[in-house]
């Protein structure tokens, strides 16, 4: 059984940094495409980025240059690394995983992804 689990949330002031992580458990796959999520209070859920089994990365426009994406496929292990942090980056943060390659047209979109955890909460303040 798949399970994906969030951890590093947390309270920080505007302009620090975090580091979220993602363990997956259950699967065993050499080809994936892991993506980050968040969803503020009464917002749509939005993609954050995404890193395929081979290192590539791909972020929304909101977060470059400022979060990265990156893996330890030894570990099954998926981080997010958020630096100048705003408080419009508070929000629950999701991971996801599918199994295959990053179609990255698609890769921000929610629907792409068939596994997700449970969410990990990151709360920035002014």
């Amino acid at each position: 059984q798949v399970q994906l689990v969030e951890s590093g949330g947390g309270s920080v002031q505007a302009g620090g940094s975090l580091r979220l992580s993602c363990a997956g458990f259950g699967y065993f796959y050499s080809s994936h495409c892991m993506g980050w999520f968040r969803q503020a209070l009464g917002k749509e859920r939005e993609g954050v980025g995404a890193i395929a089994d081979d290192g590539r990365t791909s972020y929304a426009d909101s977060v470059k240059g400022r979060f990265t994406i990156s893996q330890d496929n030894a570990k099954n292990t998926l981080y997010l690394q958020m630096n100048s942090l705003k408080p419009e980056d508070t929000a629950m943060y999701y991971c996801a995983v599918r199994f295959g390659v990053c179609r990255w047209w698609l890769a921000l979109r929610g629907t792409e992804f068939g596994y997700w955890g449970q969410g990990t909460q990151v709360t920035v303040s002014s």
